[in-house]
Protein backbone atom coordinates (compact mmCIF):
# COMPACT_ATOMS: atom_id res chain seq x y z
CA UNK A 1 0.00 0.00 0.00
CA UNK A 2 1.36 3.62 -1.11
CA UNK A 3 1.92 6.24 1.64
CA UNK A 4 -0.82 8.98 1.30
CA UNK A 5 -0.75 12.61 3.24
CA UNK A 6 -4.05 14.61 3.72
CA UNK A 7 -3.69 18.22 3.12
CA UNK A 8 -7.10 19.93 4.42
CA UNK A 9 -8.45 23.68 4.29
CA UNK A 10 -11.97 24.06 6.06
CA UNK A 11 -13.90 26.87 6.71
CA UNK A 12 -13.16 29.38 3.59
CA UNK A 13 -15.99 31.85 3.29
CA UNK A 14 -15.78 32.99 -0.23
CA UNK A 15 -17.87 35.11 -2.28
CA UNK A 16 -19.09 33.11 -5.97
CA UNK A 17 -21.53 34.26 -8.64
CA UNK A 18 -23.64 30.85 -8.34
CA UNK A 19 -27.35 29.96 -8.27
CA UNK A 20 -30.38 29.17 -10.69
CA UNK A 21 -32.81 31.93 -9.44
CA UNK A 22 -32.90 35.36 -10.82
CA UNK A 23 -32.34 36.91 -7.07
CA UNK A 24 -29.03 34.51 -6.69
CA UNK A 25 -27.74 35.56 -10.87
CA UNK A 26 -27.00 38.77 -9.93
CA UNK A 27 -24.42 39.25 -6.90
CA UNK A 28 -21.93 37.03 -5.17
CA UNK A 29 -23.32 34.97 -2.31
CA UNK A 30 -21.06 33.46 0.23
CA UNK A 31 -20.06 30.09 0.10
CA UNK A 32 -17.97 28.03 2.86
CA UNK A 33 -15.58 25.60 1.08
CA UNK A 34 -13.70 22.89 2.99
CA UNK A 35 -10.97 21.13 1.19
CA UNK A 36 -9.44 17.83 1.86
CA UNK A 37 -6.25 16.65 -0.86
CA UNK A 38 -4.79 13.36 -1.02
CA UNK A 39 -1.47 13.62 -1.76
CA UNK A 40 1.33 11.00 -2.58
CA UNK A 41 3.78 10.94 -0.15
CA UNK A 42 7.55 10.66 0.85
CA UNK A 43 8.64 7.02 2.41
CA UNK A 44 9.71 9.28 5.40
CA UNK A 45 9.67 13.36 6.37
CA UNK A 46 13.05 14.34 8.29
CA UNK A 47 12.92 17.76 10.42
CA UNK A 48 14.77 19.43 7.83
CA UNK A 49 12.27 17.91 4.90
CA UNK A 50 11.81 20.82 2.32
CA UNK A 51 8.39 22.11 1.36
CA UNK A 52 8.35 20.58 -1.83
CA UNK A 53 8.03 17.27 -0.64
CA UNK A 54 4.88 18.52 0.59
CA UNK A 55 2.08 20.90 -0.52
CA UNK A 56 1.96 24.74 0.58
CA UNK A 57 -1.28 24.66 1.67
CA UNK A 58 -1.66 28.26 0.15
CA UNK A 59 -2.07 26.46 -2.77
CA UNK A 60 -5.12 24.81 -1.55
CA UNK A 61 -6.71 28.00 -0.34
CA UNK A 62 -6.16 29.28 -3.97
CA UNK A 63 -7.89 27.23 -6.07
CA UNK A 64 -10.83 27.84 -3.64
CA UNK A 65 -10.52 32.00 -3.88
CA UNK A 66 -8.17 33.59 -5.98
CA UNK A 67 -8.62 30.96 -8.90
CA UNK A 68 -12.84 31.23 -9.13
CA UNK A 69 -12.28 35.15 -9.64
CA UNK A 70 -13.28 36.65 -13.02
CA UNK A 71 -14.76 32.96 -13.80
CA UNK A 72 -18.38 34.24 -14.57
CA UNK A 73 -21.36 32.59 -13.40
CA UNK A 74 -21.69 29.16 -11.82
CA UNK A 75 -24.96 27.91 -12.75
CA UNK A 76 -24.74 24.50 -9.69
CA UNK A 77 -22.16 24.89 -7.01
CA UNK A 78 -20.87 21.78 -8.45
CA UNK A 79 -19.44 23.27 -11.06
CA UNK A 80 -17.41 25.22 -8.53
CA UNK A 81 -16.30 22.47 -6.88
CA UNK A 82 -15.39 20.69 -10.47
CA UNK A 83 -13.19 23.85 -10.72
CA UNK A 84 -11.51 24.32 -7.92
CA UNK A 85 -10.33 20.00 -8.25
CA UNK A 86 -9.13 21.11 -11.98
CA UNK A 87 -7.14 23.55 -10.49
CA UNK A 88 -5.57 21.26 -8.36
CA UNK A 89 -5.08 18.95 -10.09
CA UNK A 90 -3.06 21.37 -12.79
CA UNK A 91 -1.34 22.58 -10.09
CA UNK A 92 -0.13 19.07 -8.89
CA UNK A 93 1.03 15.35 -10.77
CA UNK A 94 0.73 14.24 -6.95
CA UNK A 95 -2.30 14.97 -5.97
CA UNK A 96 -4.71 11.86 -6.14
CA UNK A 97 -8.15 13.11 -4.65
CA UNK A 98 -9.70 16.21 -3.74
CA UNK A 99 -12.55 16.09 -1.59
CA UNK A 100 -14.47 19.54 -1.81
CA UNK A 101 -17.51 20.32 0.73
CA UNK A 102 -19.64 23.46 -0.31
CA UNK A 103 -21.86 24.83 2.00
CA UNK A 104 -24.30 27.65 0.45
CA UNK A 105 -24.76 30.34 3.78
CA UNK A 106 -27.11 32.41 2.03
CA UNK A 107 -29.82 29.72 2.45
CA UNK A 108 -28.96 28.76 5.91
CA UNK A 109 -31.08 28.80 8.71
CA UNK A 110 -29.28 28.99 11.80
CA UNK A 111 -26.94 26.29 12.10
CA UNK A 112 -27.83 24.31 9.13
CA UNK A 113 -25.15 23.40 6.31
CA UNK A 114 -27.25 23.08 3.43
CA UNK A 115 -24.66 22.31 0.10
CA UNK A 116 -22.66 19.59 -1.50
CA UNK A 117 -19.66 17.28 -1.03
CA UNK A 118 -17.92 16.36 -4.08
CA UNK A 119 -15.03 14.02 -4.31
CA UNK A 120 -12.64 13.42 -7.85
CA UNK A 121 -9.96 11.19 -8.41
CA UNK A 122 -6.92 11.97 -10.80
CA UNK A 123 -8.07 10.23 -14.28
Amino acid sequence: MDDTLELEVHDLEVPVLTGIYSEETLLPQPLRISLTVLLDAPAHFAPDTPLSASKNYLDLKFAATTALENQGHFTLIEAVADHICETLFLQDTRVQRVKIKIVKLAIAEAVEAIGITLVRHRR
